[in-house]
């Protein structure tokens, strides 16, 4: 078979092929009586070895090793392929995430793309004055991706600039909430806490829904700060996590307000009452029915007021005498 009718059939130009030539790669079995190249079916054969070994990435002089060279090990150059893969993929994936923010807001012109990019850019800079000042700006004429500030805000360990951050996205709505759910599920207690921190901060019903999610959370510290916010939105399901703050006496005084802020109901004060045969248990429970209004919490301070332990029941006749 002529080197034309090669090219034709497998693909690979005619200029290839010589240069597979001149490098050994595929040399053809004989010439015609003209001079021109004539490759045997085994010729064929290696030639779609070759492609096909090209196709994984293989440099050309890897090629020729890996067919010619018994000793040559496949698994190890497999694996570094796939690890440089993977280095690529990460690459362009970033690339794209970026470009994609970039072009979110609807670039007029390249000024407001180079825009873009900078603030982008001060968002992961080492200053964290930089990082502030781009969380401020990001909701001006150039608002950066709210994806991308949840992102900034899930990594930055200095307080002012977490704190712009929360602010930024709270302009922001629910565009960050995806983001930030994610950061829920994080495997570093740090991003979580930055994560429920944040969610609090942005009013929009689609934080409600997560927060209600986060009360079954395994971490107590993204529990509990879901449940104190769900109590100022008057969400009753964060009463078991309330409660259960203040018999453990974690951030007792700001469950029993929460609890105060979500009414007088009886089962409220009843499930306050249950379990509450430590004495340490009984005095913080007393003074969490301060916080709580109505008749089943007056009734439980008498109850109180009566206890073995003198320092609760003078604690619950003090506050008795406060309501009266």
């Amino acid at each position: 078979m002529l080197i034309g009718e090669v090219a034709r059939r497998s693909g690979v130009s005619a200029r290839m092929l010589r240069h597979y030539d001149r490098l050994g790669l595929v040399q053809p079995t004989s010439r015609s009586g003209t001079g021109y190249r004539e490759y045997s079916p085994e010729d064929v054969r290696r030639l779609f070895h070759v492609e096909s070994l090209r196709s994984l990435g293989l440099s050309l002089h890897d090629v020729g090793r890996a067919l010619d060279d018994p000793s040559f090990a496949a698994s190890g150059l497999v694996d570094e392929l796939a690890a440089q893969a993977e280095e690529r993929i990460a690459r362009d994936t970033e690339l794209l995430t970026r470009l994609r923010r970039i072009g979110d807001p609807r670039p007029q012109d390249w000024e407001d793309v180079l825009g873009t990019v900078a603030m982008l850019n001060d968002l992961g800079s080492v200053s964290a004055g930089k990082r502030q000042t781009a969380a401020l700006a990001s909701v001006g004429d150039r608002p950066v991706p709210a994806d991308a500030l949840a992102e900034a805000v899930l990594r930055e360990p200095a307080p002012n600039v977490a704190g712009a951050l929360r602010w930024a996205l709270a302009q922001s709505g629910g565009d960050a909430i995806g983001p930030l759910r994610e950061g829920l599920n994080s495997p570093d207690p740090e991003v979580r806490r930055r994560a429920v921190d944040t969610v609090v901060e942005i009013s929009h019903p689609d934080s409600t829904v997560v927060l209600r999610e986060a009360l079954s959370h395994d971490d107590d510290q993204v529990r509990r700060v879901a449940a104190l916010e769900l109590a100022t939105r008057g969400i009753a399901d964060a009463i078991p996590t309330l409660i259960e703050m203040v018999h453990d006496g974690t951030n007792d005084v700001d469950a029993a307000d929460a609890l105060g802020a979500l009414g007088s109901a009886d089962s409220i004060v009843a499930a306050l009452m249950d379990g509450t045969d430590d004495s340490v248990v009984r005095q913080r429970v007393t003074q969490a029915l301060a916080s709580i209004p109505g008749p089943a919490a007056v009734h439980a301070l008498q109850q109180l007021s009566q206890d073995s332990e003198r320092s609760i029941a003078l604690t619950a006749e003090y506050i008795l005498g406060r309501r009266e």
